[in-house]
């Protein structure tokens, strides 16, 4: 069955990453009805809301029932709800009252990309670090804690250490490359990867409270002769979305918009997530909220498939994202757009006025069968358009 969609503006896209082979154990993680690019929902239920989003999944938060889903198992490209990745392995294992001081390296983003304006020998507490990371997308945070995370090989250790969270999830699925989101050569993930690695976040009470907090401070360097400046969450959901729970929002050329969200109705707990949306006629939030509210519309037996749990695919051999190919080529005639220039991969244009402060299983996966597929090294094209 197709999935519902809305017409969305046509836009210059940069060309999309290949992405790496389908492997058909990993497309029935959750169930067998889960295998499918179309639409798959429980059956006498209301029709989903039509959207942009390419794919997306809608699932409860503590039952781990997936209440439906539109091409689940699709390979997408991430953008910044990737960060939920690195708050999922990094958050438990780092203090956030430690005191840590920013780098030259940590800052060694894009140009224009997201940045919360932590400055190289400032000194801020791990939990400031995370506020910039969920509020601003801040990708120098990102960077920060993912060396913080990774030990000996820093933030190259904090990636690897991301993969293995992953696998760990059961987002088999799931391949990073870069801590931040910003896009690299085999980096994939999928709407039902994303719903656990949102699982294990919201099931932290050290996320919960940051996801649904307004505003924070970062302190001034005086030795730096740096002011502090306030900042706040650019996730519209938890202004106007009645029981919001936070999440995380992303967008870059590759991906386009992007979308996590989670919300509490009735004692209800359910999260929405969205890949390859564009944000006219609705933002990517907005499409979360919809989704949101359709899943709450349903009874609460209701179930297509299931989020599997911690460890239950320990052995499982991840699915080959670690994979590079040529950019896809563009119709005759068409001239390949310049290289993208980065931008905030987050909508601050959702903001409005902050008034309030901060806010203090069954079956088993089938042995994976299929090796690591070589394909076309990609030239990489990683920065975000700016907009």
């Amino acid at each position: 069955m197709p999935c519902p969609r809305v017409a969305a503006p046509k836009v210059t896209r940069s060309p999309r990453p290949t992405p790496p082979p389908a492997v058909p154990p990993a497309r029935v993680v959750g169930g067998a009805a889960l295998d499918t690019a179309g639409l798959v929902v429980p059956p006498g239920t209301p029709a989903p809301p039509a959207i942009t989003a390419t794919s997306w999944l809608v699932a409860d938060l503590d039952t781990g029932a997936v209440l439906g889903g539109c091409g689940p198992h699709e390979y997408a490209t991430p953008a910044s709800v990737q960060k939920l990745l690195l708050a999922a392995t990094m958050m438990p294992r780092l203090d956030p009252k430690q005191i840590v001081t920013a780098t030259p390296a940590d800052l060694d983003i894009a140009p224009n990309s997201s940045a919360v304006g932590l400055v190289a020998g400032g000194r801020y507490s791990v939990e400031t670090v995370w506020l910039g990371l969920l509020f601003n997308s801040g990708n120098e945070a990102a960077n920060l804690l993912a060396r913080l995370g990774g030990g000996a090989d820093g933030a190259a250790g904090g990636v690897r250490a991301m993969n293995e969270q992953a696998r760990r999830l059961g987002a088999l699925q799931t391949h990073a490359v870069t801590p931040s989101g910003l896009d690299g050569p085999g980096q994939f993930t999928s709407a039902y990867d994303l719903a656990l690695i949102a699982r294990a976040c919201f099931a932290d009470p050290t996320f919960r409270r940051y996801a649904r907090a307004e505003r924070t401070r970062i302190p001034a360097q005086p030795a730096l002769k740096q002011k502090g400046f306030q900042i706040q969450n650019e996730n519209p959901l938890i202004y106007r979305y009645p029981g919001a729970l936070g999440g995380k929002t992303g967008f870059t050329d590759y991906a386009r918009h992007t979308y996590v969200g989670a919300a509490e109705r009735d004692g209800r707990r359910l999260v929405a997530t969205l890949l390859g949306a564009e944000p006219r006629p609705m933002r990517g939030w907005e499409q979360g909220a919809a989704l949101l509210d359709w899943g709450f519309s349903l009874p609460r037996e209701a179930t297509v498939g299931r989020l599997v749990e911690p460890g239950e695919l320990d052995g499982a051999t991840p699915a080959p994202t670690g994979v590079t190919a040529e950019p896809e080529p563009l119709p005759a005639g068409t001239v390949r757009p310049a290289a993208a220039r980065p931008a905030r991969d987050d909508s601050a244009a959702d903001r409005r006025p902050l008034t309030i402060g901060y806010a203090a299983g069954t079956a088993t996966l089938a042995a994976l069968v299929l090796g690591l597929v070589l394909v076309r090294r990609r030239r990489r094209t990683d920065r975000p358009r700016t907009r």
